[in-house]
């Protein structure tokens, strides 16, 4: 049997554990390295080999990745055991991702690519209706090109990514410019600098808090462009976390309403088991400046709020996972919660949103299995401003007062070639974070889930990647949706198909920093 491949070090031992924002994962020599973005090509196989426990999860509950921690858990991969397709795609993995150049450096990657689609939206299951917050956006031929460049220099790295795509134009949730023939964004921008305890980083970056594949309940990848500061202390095992972020600004009554957002989490790791608890405040005013004491990543903001009296909108939840054969996995967060009935402010429907599920992998296969709720009023509030929105999108999940059940299988039938069937069941009711919150006396008539007419969605999917070498990549997705009480109107009920096709050349180059 081939022994598992190992990272080599010249001259001295120098693995050391860093946990930074990530949880914790493996860098060479303390040395800083980029993050890979949410939406990389390569992060499709690797969460398939995630999944197949080919590889070890590098960061668990959290997400984007680092290269180095991916490129060390390629490395130590035992690849006797894998398919052939998974021991080739890995080794295509380690070639795209590896870097020959010692510290410092200079990388630029960039692409071109067309695509087309009949609808619009990043996220297929959110492009079903017409019009209202799940409205697919017009479907186009589109084009796009991007340029990166990083530099990384001991234990500091910067990267900025840009990109063109025409297809922000007609996407609903894209917030910025549309009467221009092209539409162009800066998807990554920031400067991290990375020690073995710990991390500080500002700029921009799409983040995922909670299971892998899922996304994060008050922390996910929806909003385009969320410019933070991050800060994080500990050990791989045992580490503090936290992000602060400014929201848009809001008009209310002609005065300018100032909006900022804290996120707070302690990550536990023993062994198999990595368990998240996190809390997050919203605070919003005309003359509001982001208190020091939410500020503070080792306080609570619930406490601070209690204990000064100020106006937040608070956030308390539990990320989990068990890594084995079989692993289960899932999500819970708190918004609000009536304990007293006495009042007539006490008979508020109770905010929540939650997901468990189990998961499992084979060889070249990877199953998964998981349900998903928003209530009602979750993310709303009495004060309409102190919601964790950004440009209208939620900074958490886009959508609220629905339920999903989904069932995906991944596939790796040969290198480089990806396939994963999907069937969902989503019941949607009329509820939605910008709207509104009820005013107190219509509290006892407003439904905890599943308010007014309920859509039904039953969609049967097909979504694939394939990269025969490292410069071409295809990925497409191809769906069929049985829409019943379509737009809520009773008894209208549609077929509709949604399909994407995109096709992308990339290049790269690096070397020393001169």
């Amino acid at each position: 049997m081939r022994a598992p491949l190992r990272l080599a070090v010249v001259g001295t031992t120098c693995l050391l554990m860093i946990p930074a924002l990530t949880g914790g994962a493996m860098l060479q020599c303390q040395e800083a390295s980029a993050y890979l973005p949410l939406d990389d090509w390569t992060m499709p196989y690797v969460e398939h080999l995630i999944a197949t426990r080919a590889i070890a999860d590098p960061s668990p509950l959290t997400r984007p990745l680092r290269r180095a921690d991916v490129v060390h858990a390629l490395e130590a991969a035992d690849t006797a055991r894998l398919s052939l397709a998974a021991a080739a795609t890995l080794h295509r993995l380690r070639a795209a991702l590896a870097s020959e150049q010692r510290q410092p450096h200079v990388r630029a990657t960039g692409g071109v690519g067309a695509a087309v689609a009949n609808y619009a939206r990043r996220d297929p299951l959110a492009a079903i209706d017409s019009t209202g917050p799940r409205q697919a956006g017009s479907g186009h031929g589109t084009g796009h090109a991007d340029l990166a460049f990083e530099l990384a220099a001991g234990h500091v790295v910067a990267t900025t990514h840009l990109q063109l795509d025409t297809r922000l134009k007609y996407d609903p949730d894209w917030f910025g410019k549309k009467d221009r023939a092209i539409a162009g964004r800066t998807a990554e921008a920031y400067v991290a600098a990375q020690w073995r305890f710990g991390e500080v980083f500002f700029g921009r970056l799409d983040r995922n808090w909670g299971p892998a594949g899922i996304q994060g309940l008050l922390l996910s990848a929806n909003p385009y462009g969320l410019d933070h500061v991050a800060v994080s202390v500990g050990s791989a095992r045992l580490h503090v976390a936290a992000i602060a972020t400014q929201l848009d600004d809001r008009d209310s009554l002609g005065s300018v309403v100032h909006r900022f957002m804290m996120q707070h989490r302690l990550v536990v790791a023993p062994g198999r088991w990595s368990v998240a608890l996190w809390e997050g405040s919203v605070l919003a005013g005309r003359d509001r400046s982001f208190e020091p004491w939410y500020l503070n990543a080792l306080t609570a903001g619930i406490l601070e709020q209690w204990n000064n009296g100020g106006n937040v909108n608070s956030f308390v939840g539990l990320d989990f996972e068990h890594r084995a054969p079989v692993s289960i996995f899932g999500q819970l967060m708190l918004d609000d919660i009536q304990v007293d009935r006495g009042g007539a402010t006490d008979q508020k429907p109770v905010s929540y949103a939650l997901t468990a599920g189990v998961r499992g992998g084979i060889r070249a296969a990877a199953w998964r299995v998981y349900y998903t709720r928003v209530t009602n009023l979750t993310y709303r509030n009495e004060d309409s401003l102190q919601v964790p929105l950004y440009h209208a999108l939620g900074t958490g999940r886009n959508f609220d007062d629905y339920d999903q059940l989904t069932g995906t299988l991944g596939l790796l039938p040969r290198a480089g070639l990806l396939l994963t069937p999907e069937v969902t069941y989503l019941r949607q009711g009329e509820g939605d974070p910008r709207l509104p919150h009820p005013v107190v006396s219509a509290y006892p008539t407003t439904p905890t889930i599943l308010q007014g007419v309920v859509e039904r969605t039953v969609r049967f999917a097909v979504t694939g990647a394939y990269a025969p070498s490292g410069r071409v990549g295809l990925s497409f997705d191809a769906g069929v949706h049985r829409i019943t009480n379509f737009e809520h109107v009773s008894g209208d009920t549609r077929t509709r198909f949604l399909g994407s096709v995109r096709l992308s050349y990339r290049l790269r180059t690096e070397g020393a920093l001169p």
